[in-house]
């Protein structure tokens, strides 16, 4: 059987199909996500932890970057694209599989909790050489939650625009 073949018990496609309208959900998904995470990196983190998350700064450690713009783009396409697309053909497949009646919104944090793990061990942890979570300061908390608020906001808008 092939990836495109196979089913989720409903027998519904277990992967969604690649055309026009899923690149729109994928990209709207992605701006609606980061502008909740910019918002909540930018403007409400600061209130909680005396400073903003700063990921592109993560980017410029991993990759060795001077420019911060680069960073910066670079960390927006991966939110605007990859991190939805992500959500839409491992998270969500896997949810269907494993858990079939799992709320949406739990997938969604699921998929944020995975997201800041990605972000805070493998990325800053087993790459940057930052320590593990960033040794659990107020901020990887406040990474968390952005984390959440971010795979909330793919799993409700990608699915919402997959039905419409």
């Amino acid at each position: 059987m092939s990836m495109s073949e196979m089913t989720t018990p409903a027998t519904r496609p277990l992967f969604p199909a690649i055309t026009p309208e899923l690149i729109v959900t994928v990209l709207l998904a992605g701006v609606a996500a980061d502008l909740a995470w910019e918002v909540w990196a930018r403007a409400i983190t600061p209130l909680w932890v005396g400073g903003p998350l700063e990921p592109a700064g993560l980017v410029q450690s991993v990759f060795g970057l001077k420019s911060r713009f680069l960073a910066e783009v670079i960390h927006g396409v991966v939110g605007v694209v990859f991190y939805p697309l992500g959500f839409l053909f491992i998270a969500r497949p896997l949810q269907r599989l494993i858990l079939p009646n799992l709320p949406l919104f739990l997938t969604g944090l699921g998929f944020g909790v995975g997201l800041w793990i990605f972000a805070l061990y493998v990325m800053a942890h087993l790459f940057a050489g930052l320590p593990a979570f960033l040794g659990f300061i107020p901020l990887t908390w406040a990474s968390l939650v952005g984390h959440l608020i971010f795979g909330t906001v793919v799993a409700f808008v990608t699915t919402t625009l997959r039905k419409a």
